[in-house]
């Protein structure tokens, strides 16, 4: 009697990296901002907020003064808000300027403003002006012109190591 030929061995597991799947989504627009576009606002503690039409990735964002223009002394890094689609950075302004901004200035840049499929965001600029009076002075007071919540502070501290 002929004995049935035992099956070979498993093979050993194989490692296989992560595969990300998105689909093809339209690039993000910037739908609103403050200061908005041409606004005269106070000078002094500025929060830039810029909110798009797309829930975007947290790590993304490229800020930039535009060709020949100024642009305002912010921190390194805006905050997304639980929204995903809103980033808020902190800055100040001084009395009597123009400013621009270019957001996603450079079309082959890595990164930037990006929606959660990765697809960059449109390329915008932003032109304002401050005033020349009493400046913000706090935080606190420009969240409250902006009718901003405790929950949406520009800025987040670092968790302790």
């Amino acid at each position: 009697m002929m004995m049935a030929a035992a099956p070979p061995p498993p093979s050993p597991p194989h490692e296989v990296s992560e595969l990300r799947v998105s689909p093809l989504t339209p690039p993000p627009n910037l739908v609103a901002s403050y200061p908005t576009e041409g606004e005269a606002v106070p000078p002094g503690v500025l929060i830039l907020k810029l909110t798009f039409d797309q829930r975007m990735t947290a790590t993304g964002f490229d800020i930039t003064a535009a060709t020949g223009a100024e642009a305002p002394s912010c921190v390194k890094t805006p905050r997304l808000l639980n929204d995903g689609k809103t980033f808020v950075l902190l800055c100040t302004a001084l009395p009597g300027r123009s400013y621009e901004l270019a957001f996603n200035a450079q079309p082959d840049a890595e990164g930037g403003f990006q929606n959660l499929s990765e697809r960059r965001a449109r390329p915008v600029t932003l032109s304002f002006k401050t005033t020349a009076g009493e400046p913000i002075r706090s935080l606190e007071e420009a969240m409250r012109r902006q009718n901003l919540t405790r929950l949406e502070v520009p800025i987040q501290e670092s968790p302790r190591r």
